[in-house]
């Protein structure tokens, strides 16, 4: 008899994270890992990174722009079947302020939207694999949050304030989700992974001390222990729960994911 497999979904899987997680949960042998990315080149070479590197032959990729609200509502329409887990990762942080096609500010439509817009999309998926579950890459550089400024057309645009903006609603918006997906057996946790050298980081002005198995280490663990489940709207760093104090305003909390559902 085949083994049911346990289906991962990684959004931003070919950065220096994102290939470290899905490299990290293909080591189980039971798991099928799907990579969500924009660079068909770039994905092809990660799954087959992934696959030389652990083994497991079920590795594949789909193709989608995270910053369109329209391409991950087909890419959900096209999945068939259960979901397990969903990491949502992607991120990016340019150093000036663009626009999608759709006119939201880029920072704003990959580090937030398509959190929410994936969770939402995925949520019927999600509950016919119950008990499953969701991770946010968050980070523990996060504040300066502007509810009535989320795209920076009052403020002057500076990317690592945009960034630290986008992982508190990360956080923030976990809480919301974790309260709404608890009844339907979903967990949803948020969690900061690690200093990693990447061009996210790069495009912030850091470097990285960590490796980016070191920095996957948090979302690998919350995606395959027991306590990513049995936890939920909970923050998590070096695979420990920490306070959130943006977590805990929960007015707030929902006028932001109130604020992210007119982005239809």
């Amino acid at each position: 008899m085949n083994q049911v497999k346990t289906v991962a979904m990684i959004t931003g899987a070919t950065g220096a994270i994102g290939e470290a997680i899905a490299s990290g949960l293909a080591k189980h042998s039971n798991y099928e890992v799907v990579l969500i990315a924009r660079n068909e080149a770039k994905a092809q070479k990660s799954v087959q990174d992934i696959i030389q590197a652990t083994g497991n032959q079920a590795i594949r990729y789909e193709l989608c722009d995270l910053s369109r609200r329209a391409e991950i509502y087909t890419l959900a329409e096209e999945w068939q079947g259960p979901l397990h887990i969903l990491i949502n990762n992607a991120a990016l942080s340019p150093r000036k302020r663009h626009e999608t096609p759709e006119g939201i500010e880029t920072q704003f439509a990959v580090n937030v939207l398509s959190y929410f817009w994936m969770t939402q999309a995925f949520t019927p998926n999600l509950k016919a694999g119950a008990p499953a579950r969701v991770i946010n890459v968050a980070s523990y550089w996060a504040g300066d949050l502007d509810i009535d400024d989320l795209e920076f057309k009052q403020r002057a645009y500076r990317n690592g304030t945009a960034y630290r903006q986008s992982k508190q609603a990360n956080r923030m918006l976990t809480v919301a989700f974790a309260e709404r997906l608890k009844p339907v057996g979903i967990s949803v946790n948020s969690c900061h992974p690690g200093d990693v050298n990447s061009t996210l980081s790069n495009d912030l002005g850091f470097g990285g001390s960590e490796t980016p198995e070191q920095g996957a280490a948090t979302p690998v663990w919350l995606a395959t222990a027991p306590k990513g489940v049995t936890k939920s709207g909970r923050y998590f760093s070096q695979m420990h729960a920490e306070r959130c104090r943006s977590s805990e305003n929960k007015h707030a909390i929902e006028v932001l994911y109130a604020a992210c559902l007119q982005y239809a």
